[in-house]
């Protein structure tokens, strides 16, 4: 018996695949979004080169085969996602947050469902779709027992409709590329204010031109200059009852699969900034002498100090190899190792980066070099899908609380908790 992380040439042909594009297509990115001061505009910039990723097959890796997709593992996905954060956040971002809004379909969609919806995302068009997860006043206790708290975007059954009222922000993807909205956004919502989440948290598709969706606003951040942040309104939208994913009460599980898929793409997108990092980083010391008589890596504590980072991506890197692995062969119901990659790595790539800037000195901090653009991208790991705080460490304390955990479950490749 024996262990490998050898990759199969099929995994090979994606990762190589995934370096070329980042290298020839991501790569125009910065000069595309360059002085664009509107975050919609830099958004909205990006279209041309996610078309190109689409003629490449990247949307369809998103799709099951039997749905006209090429589908994507897990494992697949992390893969590619490395080689393209490298280069660029904001496109890989875009493919991220339309798998997001398919999960819901994928994992626990009708047949029906699933016919009419997912091989939309298999032909050239480039078509976005969205989870309208997090309320204007947060998101972290999405899942809180108390019928009054939480999750305030409200579906009303009226006949053979649900009515949607509320409100999200960090929407990603749901502008659209015009501002009209997404194709479609799956809506986190309850069914009924007098009910726990456990019996009420509901998924809703909402399709691109359904009256009542309203781009409210863009939310402008430091980093990920060119993702997708709008304020979404939800006025009296109505749906047919067939859009619901599920039954009310499954919005739980069906949310806590989404955002476990996500895990470990985020941890080797994490791997590609902080590679970018150390590339520039051990560049910078084997080329650059600071006035004095050899190249800073001569110097012990630089040499020592890429030593440390170049071992911690590694390690990151492997792990989220694992984690994704394992949301594979779980069949998608890994709870403990997609938080704990999600957490381990955003944090150990904002230690990467700095570092990086420390070798590299004050020049880090300015437009000279790129350090300072990839500090302002992965500070935004550790706070978003699921903070590590509010979401991501309380889903672990939860586990670590069951009666039934066991902690080599996840070593041995079963579930943490049964």
């Amino acid at each position: 018996m024996s262990l490998s992380f050898e990759l199969s040439p099929e995994q090979l042909t994606v990762r190589n695949q995934a370096r070329h594009v980042a290298d020839e297509v991501l790569s125009q990115v910065a000069g595309a979004i360059d002085g664009l001061d509107k975050p919609e505009d830099r958004f909205y910039a990006l279209l041309p080169i996610y078309k190109q990723l689409v003629g490449m097959g990247f949307l369809k890796g998103l799709v099951p085969d039997e749905y006209g997709g090429a589908y994507f593992d897990n494992l697949t996905f992390a893969l590619a996602a490395e080689e393209l954060a490298r280069v660029d956040v904001n496109v890989p971002s875009a493919l991220l947050g339309t798998g997001l809004g398919l999960n819901p379909i994928i994992n626990f969609g009708t047949e029906e469902q699933k016919q009419r919806w997912l091989p939309l995302f298999c032909g050239d068009e480039p078509r976005l779709a969205a989870i309208a997860y997090t309320e204007v006043t947060g998101g972290a206790n999405y899942d809180t027992p108390d019928p009054t708290a939480g999750i305030q975007t409200f579906a009303v059954r009226d006949g053979d409709d649900w009515v949607i009222n509320g409100a999200k922000h960090y929407t990603t993807n749901a502008s659209g590329w015009d501002g009209l909205g997404a194709d479609l956004i799956s809506v986190v919502c309850r069914t009924d204010p007098t009910l726990p989440p456990s019996e009420s948290l509901a998924v809703i598709v909402v399709e691109r031109g359904t009256p009542g969706v309203s781009i409210t606003g863009m939310i402008d951040t430091m980093g990920h200059r060119a993702t997708n942040s709008p304020r979404v309104e939800f006025t009296d939208v109505r749906v047919p009852v067939r859009n619901l994913i599920g039954q009310p009460g499954d919005g739980l599980e069906i949310v806590a699969t989404a955002f476990s898929w996500t895990c470990s793409s985020i941890g080797a997108a994490c791997v590609g900034r902080m590679r970018a990092a150390f590339d520039y980083a051990h560049r910078f010391t084997t080329t650059d002498h600071r006035s004095g008589p050899v190249p800073v890596i001569d110097h012990q504590n630089a040499g020592y100090m890429l030593a440390d980072i170049k071992t911690r991506i590694e390690a990151v890197r492997y792990f989220a190899w694992k984690a994704a692995d394992h949301f594979d062969r779980t069949g998608g119901k890994d709870r403990e190792l997609a938080n704990e990659i999600k957490i381990f790595a955003s944090e150990t790539a904002v230690q990467v980066v700095y570092d990086a800037m420390r070798l590299v000195g004050v020049d880090a901090y300015t437009n000279l070099t790129p350090i300072a653009a990839i500090m302002e991208d992965v500070l935004c790991f550790p706070v978003y899908d699921g903070g590590n705080m509010g979401v991501r460490r309380r889903n672990l304390h939860k586990l670590l609380k069951d009666p039934s955990f066991d902690a080599l479950a996840a070593a041995e490749n079963r579930l943490t908790t049964t």
